[in-house]
């Protein structure tokens, strides 16, 4: 039986034995397959069904000369021989179908469509971490930590780290798109679990992503009102946005009204919109005056009495345009009454 052999590191993660090492996709090819959960009924089965669309786009990405510089955790399945380790090298059979997919496998089958059309992408080089004979239970944890601890990074953030971007509108949705995830998913976020995104059932969220885009592509833009301001990271632009609003949530949970999807008009496209309005017209600039956009600076300047506070009973009656400039005056209305009188100035 012929075998591969690689230089390897080995380590252990939480009591699983693992060897990381640096292979061709050409040699993996053979031998890799994928076992589904609750239809392959082997040990380590915990992979979802491919999705074709999503391999045409790895495939695509292959094509482009780009490749993956995160590792590929694969599992020694093959019951009739064994992974070597001698001294720092790894030796492996070269068995057919010997090697199962804990993570990678779209990945992988998009270097696979890619080789059909250019036979030149088997010589890359990937890097793979092999453990051998999991079980199920090992390779759940395996697949969980990847897949649910570890939080994808925004795909916004390439602006932030080298200040390139594929063009104006798409950096600005992915932006707002990367913003709306997090404030959905953040349990201090005065939207958590408000935000409603394509593909989720009937009932979850109550304002759309679309909202967010429509309300904010132009000022998320590389030219737009944050940039001019200097408040240009993704962090920023995350913080001010959930400041705010946390803002604006405590006047409205001290009536009660925050939790109501009936009564909160903020978390309605045109009371969205105004709020937005508002905060790019008027509170960004004051807040630049104080150098200060924490949720208490903001409390202070938009100082929002319960006897004032607009439901949206009182604008659904309106036509969009008339209730987003409704919201945007209630908050203009708020800061001028909480201006100094004119005995407090000083000539």
């Amino acid at each position: 039986m012929s075998n591969l052999r690689y230089v390897c590191l080995r380590t252990e993660f939480g009591g699983i034995p693992a060897f990381t090492f640096t292979m061709k996709v050409k040699d993996l090819m053979p031998m890799y397959y994928v076992a589904i959960r609750g239809q392959d009924k082997e040990e380590g089965a915990v992979q979802r069904v491919l999705n074709s669309r999503r391999i045409s786009s790895i495939k695509d990405y292959i094509l482009d000369g780009n490749t993956f510089f995160s590792s590929f955790i694969l599992n020694w399945t093959e019951k009739n021989s064994d992974i070597l380790h001698e001294r720092n090298e790894i030796i492996i059979p070269i068995v057919f179908d010997s090697i199962q997919v804990i993570d990678g496998q779209h990945r992988l089958a998009g270097f696979e469509a890619a080789i059909v059309e250019d036979e030149s992408v088997g010589e890359n080089e990937i890097l793979v971490t092999l453990c051998q004979r999991l079980t199920t239970k090992e390779a759940a944890r395996i697949f969980l930590n990847i897949n649910t601890e570890q939080k994808p990074v925004p795909k916004s953030l390439m602006y932030d780290l080298f200040g390139e971007i594929e063009d104006d509108d798409t950096h600005a949705i992915n932006r707002i798109t990367d913003i709306a995830r997090d404030l959905n998913e953040s349990p201090n976020s005065p939207f958590y679990k408000l935000i409603k995104f394509p593909g989720n059932p009937r009932g979850v969220g109550s304002i759309e992503l679309s909202t967010f885009t429509q309300s904010l592509k132009e000022h998320v833009k590389p030219g737009g009102t944050f940039s001019k301001f200097k408040i240009k990271t993704y962090d920023n632009q995350r913080s001010l946005l959930e400041n705010y609003f946390n803002s604006i949530k405590f006047y409205y949970d001290e009536q009660g009204l925050w939790t109501s999807k009936t009564k909160n008009p903020f978390v309605k496209a045109a009371g969205f919109g105004g709020a937005i309005d508002f905060l790019t017209e008027h509170l960004i600039s004051k807040c630049v005056e104080k150098k200060s956009f924490t949720t208490e600076t903001i409390k202070g300047i938009i100082a929002l009495k319960g006897t004032s506070l607009i439901t949206w009973d009182e604008l659904k009656s309106h036509d969009g345009k008339t209730a987003r400039k409704k919201v945007k005056q209630l908050l203009e209305e708020n800061v001028l009454s909480s201006l100094p009188s004119q005995d407090e100035y000083e000539f």
